[in-house]
């Protein structure tokens, strides 16, 4: 493919690609490093064009969710050579931060597994289908299946023992005090 037919390309796949991904990665990290791993995957894009296959979303979220690894790593490794400069040249205190969100979705979602998460974002914020899933983990389409049903029932267990701790658990209607 010449040079102008791969830009043409680029330019039809790169819209969709652009916002699609772009909510994937705000829902799992923070508005800089989703900028970054955005163009990252977008450059990824461009090399591997005729890589991409015909249902290019599933691969694009599966690069984007690579970059983003990458990315995690990076920003670990930048922490520990942080920790490790502390303990020679102490930081000043910190000021106080923004208050932890609330939620009992998002504790739900805390308490499970990373890989059972992922999977459930896939699926309720992606709105992919299994067999896309497993495009985007590697896996086959009956593992996304299998793995998928597990995480909701994980989920739905979390969920369960968070509205049990808040006092939800047991239905009071028609009983007396």
């Amino acid at each position: 493919m010449d040079l102008e037919g791969r830009r043409r390309r680029f330019e039809a796949l790169a819209p969709a690609v652009i916002e699609a991904v772009r909510r994937y990665l705000v829902r799992r990290t923070d508005p800089a490093t989703a900028d970054d791993v955005l163009s990252e995957t977008l450059l990824v894009c461009w090399r591997r064009l005729e890589e991409i296959p015909e249902d290019h979303l599933p691969w694009a979220y599966g690069v984007a969710r690579n970059c983003l690894a990458n990315a995690d790593r990076s920003r670990r490794r930048q922490a520990r050579l942080f920790a490790r400069i502390a303990t020679i040249d102490p930081p000043p205190p910190a000021i106080a931060g923004p208050e932890p969100r609330d939620g009992e979705l998002e504790a739900a979602m805390a308490n499970l597994r990373a890989a059972d998460a992922e999977l459930l974002r896939l699926w309720a914020w992606e709105d992919l289908s299994p067999p896309q899933i497993a495009v985007v983990l590697g896996i086959s389409a009956n593992a996304a299946s299998i793995r998928l049903h597990r995480a909701k029932e994980k989920l739905r267990e979390e969920l369960r023992k968070a509205g049990a701790a808040a006092g939800h658990e047991g239905e009071t209607e028609g009983s007396r005090p």
